[in-house]
């Protein structure tokens, strides 16, 4: 029985064709996508379907930002899933689009639609153009929804999505034109900084009368406290003059540092059986690995430090912010500040680039907050490198733990992942109270409230790619969620990815060892999954795993995953070099993306992944006392350097009869983990604390 035609899913909840796309004269091409740039080069790709499906230059299209309320809500641009959601619903709009246009120029005409052909946004007809997109815009033809039966162009008919079209965003970069959020300088600018308190769960007791430089003010809500001045020297010195001054209430609430792992195993959690199979008749096991892993916090250090500003107008406010979700935002703004939605504007402006959950939220309510002092006047928070690391939403600690079996044929007999973590998601408009940082400082505060898993229907979360790729009879798979919180944690690229792929891949590295098998061949024949083999074959052809020969100190690794279990299939083979610090040479990645709508931009975000995947498994730990994360600066938070940064090699196996894939997170998973394997074919030690430190591998044990 043939499955009826939906929308994709985007379009199912913003259907109206005219939300998504206009022809506003001079030619041009205005789409509306409600997916953000955050330096993923999705603005270019996204022009590049729309371009193909029209039938026009790809010079030709322009890309509104999002802004609330005109924009498709397209929720967060998160997981990796930009082109995959975003870019087939702009490919169903133009296609619909196409033959709307087409349908009408036929009947004005007199020919065909099958007589008509569209050559940059002209119909030409059996006697020359009969008409434009550009003419019969004012019919207001798209003002209709959205069909299922539209058909988008095969495959073989593209001639735009598929090539490596340059990045239309980076020559504004590359020359320093102001388009980022932090260049703005409308008129009438007031500068803000917030003061945060010493420590969390800190309370404001009093705020003394001093004199402060210039015209600056001070806005009070609770214990959440701005200064504003004109100019933003005025401003950065007015807040460490208050700083000095207030007084605050302060309490222990964090765990100590050393015994992070051992507070995980025994903070109150929610438990769960994810996902379990077995089989009465598998062999019985003969031998079996058991081995736990543990990662810290992390932080997102994103170069450039948070800012957002806001202007109120009457009762209603305006916010200029680089918000992965803007519609998010503007729920838990409006339920910060107790005003109705249609009250907060959202305007998207790039900013600083980030995988995940930031400060880039926190920061819109500051500025919110911070303008009702300035009397409708425009206000900028921009925040300090401290706030940045010190107060940005962190990727949650995790254990796992891994026990798994091989039956008397060294087949894998059983798997068992049992997954402790907070919950990775804190991001705004999921839940009934804000989430947003100073929503908990106000007079009337909120409280905090705990981040959340997503099941694996979605992904997952701490649990993501907790589930073996591989063939095994019994599996089982737990998730612990922790609810208490000492840190806000939220999303991080990958969520658990890296760490579960990690304990995987590494746990599949000692099987084989066990079975006496090559690491390769012992993955492949566990392997049903022909994506998933492709890439390893793939990616062990490029790292010359067949003919490798052994140097003393140096190490080669593997790893796979299909990202999500949903996504794209990617294999990472890393080499290292033991030297006083672990450093990675080379990395190679082989990657199934499905259709590869910009193979340049594709390689991009693998590469990309596969350096801030490095950074994190050699260097990085958020540092606390029992008050307060210590690790706020760059020389106390240590991430990779450019004369640190690996050798990457990218192989794409484009598929362009099959969906697109997101690229930003599929090689970060496989990276850490292929990085683990390197160290244990290094030195013969299999990491299980990160970063691979060497006061961590000291530790580690000696294993097959």
């Amino acid at each position: 029985m043939n499955t009826p035609p939906k929308l994709p899913a985007s379009l199912q909840t913003n259907p109206r064709l005219s939300r998504w796309l206009d022809f506003p004269g001079q030619g041009r091409v205005t789409i509306r996508p409600g997916k953000v740039e955050i330096g993923q080069g999705i603005l270019t790709a996204l022009s590049q379907i729309a371009a193909d499906e029209l039938d026009v230059a790809l010079s030709r299209i322009e890309v509104q930002p999002v802004a609330t309320p005109d924009s498709p809500d397209e929720g967060v641009t998160s997981g990796s899933l930009s082109v995959q959601n975003s870019g087939a619903a702009l490919r169903h709009v133009c296609a619909e689009a196409r033959a709307i246009f087409l349908q009408v120029a036929a009947q004005r005409s007199g020919a065909t639609v099958g007589d008509l052909r569209v050559e940059d946004g002209v119909f030409f007809g059996p006697n020359g153009a009969v008409g434009s997109y550009w003419e019969l815009a004012a019919q207001q033809l798209l003002d209709s929804d959205a069909t299922p039966g539209a058909r988008a162009k095969p495959p073989a008919a593209r001639r735009i999505a598929g090539t490596s079209s340059l990045r239309r965003d980076l020559p504004d970069k590359v020359f320093g034109v102001a388009r980022f959020l932090h260049d703005l300088r409308p008129d009438g600018l007031w500068h803000a900084r917030i003061i945060r308190p010493p420590s969390r769960a800190a309370t404001l007791l009093d705020v003394p009368e001093i004199a402060l430089p210039g015209a600056a003010r001070i806005v009070r809500d609770g214990s959440f406290v701005a200064v504003l001045a004109e100019a933003e020297h005025e401003a950065e010195a007015a807040a460490a003059s208050l700083a000095a001054a207030l007084r605050w209430a302060e309490r222990d609430t964090l765990p100590d540092e050393g015994a992070m792992e051992e507070w995980l195993r025994g903070a109150q959690a929610n438990h769960a059986v994810a996902q379990q199979r077995s089989a009465e008749d598998a062999p019985a096991p003969t031998q079996r690995v058991t081995a736990s892993f543990f990662r810290p916090p992390i932080a997102h250090a994103s170069i450039g430090p948070s800012c957002a500003i806001a202007q109120w107008h009457g009762e209603a406010v305006e916010i200029w912010s680089h918000t992965q979700g803007p519609y998010n935002l503007r729920m838990d703004i409006a339920k910060a500040l107790r005003m109705p939605q249609e009250a907060v504007i959202i305007r998207h402006v790039e900013g600083a680039g980030c995988y995940g959950h930031n400060g880039a939220d926190d920061v819109a309510l500051d500025a919110a907050l911070a303008a009702r002092g300035a009397a409708g006047r425009p206000v900028r928070v921009l925040w300090s490198r401290a706030d940045e690391l010190g107060w940005s939403p962190v990727s949650s600690a995790m254990v796992v733990d891994v026990d798994a079996a091989l039956d008397a044929q060294n087949a894998i007999s059983s798997f068992q992942v049992d997954v402790i973590s907070n919950g990775h998601s804190s991001r705004p408009g999921r839940g009934k109270l804000p989430t947003l940082l100073a929503a908990a400082d106000l007079a009337e505060p909120f409280a905090v409230p705990p981040a959340i898993n997503h099941g694996l229907e979605r992904g997952g979360s701490a649990h993501r790619n907790a589930v073996p790729l591989y063939r095994m009879p019994n599996l089982r798979v737990t998730l612990s969620t922790v609810t208490d919180m000492p840190f806000r944690t939220s999303a991080m690229r990958g969520l658990g990815a890296p760490v579960n792929v990690w304990a995987l891949e590494s746990v599949m590295d000692e099987l084989a060892g066990l079975a006496g098998e090559d690491k390769l061949a012992f993955r492949l024949r566990h392997l049903d999954d022909e994506r998933a083999a492709a890439v390893l074959r793939a990616g062990a052809e490029m790292a010359g795993w067949e003919d490798r020969t052994r140097r003393e100190g140096s190490g080669l690794g593997m790893a796979v995953a299909r990202y999500k279990n949903l996504g794209g299939w990617c294999a990472v083979f890393a080499e290292i070099e033991a030297e006083e610090v672990i450093r990675v040479g080379r990395i190679w990645i082989a990657a199934d993306l499905g259709e590869i709508v910009n193979p340049d931009g594709a390689a991009n975000q693998l590469e990309g992944g596969a350096i801030h995947a490095t950074s994190q498994a050699l260097k990085e730990a958020v540092r606390f006392d029992r008050r307060r994360i210590t690790s706020d600066s760059w020389e106390a938070y240590s991430i990779l350097r450019f004369s640190e940064v690996p050798a990457v090699e990218v192989k794409l196996l484009d598929r362009p009869e099959m969906p697109p894939l997101g690229a930003g997170e599929p090689s970060f998973g496989p990276t850490v983990a292929a990085i683990a394997n390197a160290i244990h074919d290094a030195l013969g030690v299999r990491p299980r604390v990160m970063p691979f430190t060497p006061e961590n591998l000291a530790n580690a044990p000696q294993r097959p």
